[in-house]
């Protein structure tokens, strides 16, 4: 019986993912051992991402257990893969994915983000959400935020904030819906690239046999021409977690409809454009978004970011 090896992240979420990444393997008849670690992204808790790097910052760890040998897939959160993999890495799986959309999390059920009368502190670490915050609802004050999802909401609970910017997929899948006061329209608030989807990773060395094995049980071919559309159209853009870009793809029958963007940092700017076509053509969709809004204002916005988060 053919046993494959899964590295994870140590967070409760990672660990869900991971587990039920194994639970479906394990239904179609091979055998799983998992390896859970911490990466830089789970031990420097003080610093924003954007200053650490967003290079690998959730997967470098991982990355190198694959390369060694000693797994042979690692399981992530799409949105926190890096639009260009080292050399000798690919991901090789995207699983169905869960409603996109940011939500809202608090413990006063009648907070009320539309009331600009009042101040309401929103606690997120994402550059994105802040810039688009800034640029919807500018009466809200950002506080910054990282940690786990538990330990963020401990912190609100503390009184670090008055409420929590989360992605909906992980506020469900650790049952903390009954929390959520608001969910964000996808149409304003456009999700970062993947957002709601797990990703298998695996080093070019992995075997064809178990390559084929774990694609038929885990890859969701929908999932996967989204996915490689928005992954696409962030590697024209040259982004990672450090740039307020997004982009979410969806499937209307065969046609592939992408709708994507860039935010500036104080979210005066923002940019929104869409593009389509047959979603056998994914990759090119998403790299003619990624010039559309390069060319369309794109370049100046990322050189200002680039020079502000370089001082």
């Amino acid at each position: 019986m053919t046993t494959i090896h899964i590295g994870s992240r140590k967070s409760k979420l990672a660990m869900w993912q991971t587990d039920t990444v194994a639970g479906m393997l394990q239904a179609s008849g091979m055998k799983t051992k998992i390896s859970s670690m911490e990466t830089k992204g789970d031990k420097i808790l003080d610093v924003s991402i954007a200053k650490i790097g967003s290079k690998g910052v959730f997967t470098e760890e991982l990355e190198d257990q694959l390369g060694s040998g000693n797994t042979d897939i690692a399981v992530h959160s799409a949105k926190d893969m890096q639009s260009i993999l080292p050399e000798g890495f690919g991901l090789i799986a995207f699983t169905d994915r869960e409603k996109p959309n940011d939500v809202l999390l608090s413990s006063d059920s009648s907070l009320n983000i539309d009331d600009s009368s009042k101040k309401i502190r929103i606690g997120t670490s994402s550059v994105r959400r802040i810039a688009l915050l800034k640029h919807f609802y500018p009466h809200v004050e950002t506080v910054e935020m990282r940690g786990n999802l538990q330990t963020r909401i401990q912190k609100m609970k503390d009184g670090a904030c008055d409420a929590l910017m989360l992605a909906y997929a992980g506020v469900k899948r650790m049952e903390y819906e009954d929390m959520i006061v608001k969910i964000f329209s996808d149409q304003q608030f456009i999700p970062p690239v993947g957002q709601g989807c797990i990703a298998i990773e695996a080093a070019d060395t992995l075997s064809n046999d178990k390559l084929d094995k774990i694609r038929q049980c885990l890859n969701n071919p929908d999932s996967e021409s989204c996915l490689l559309a928005e992954r696409a159209y962030l590697r024209t853009m040259e982004g990672g977690c450090s740039i307020p870009a997004f982009g979410l793809a969806l499937l209307d029958g065969d046609e592939l409809r992408i709708r994507g963007g860039l935010a500036s940092l104080d979210g005066k700017t923002v940019l929104i454009e869409t593009e389509k076509g047959p979603k056998n053509q994914a990759e090119a969709i998403g790299e003619r978004l990624g010039n559309i809004i390069l060319n369309g204002g794109g370049k100046e916005i990322l050189a200002e970011i680039k020079r502000i988060q370089s001082t």
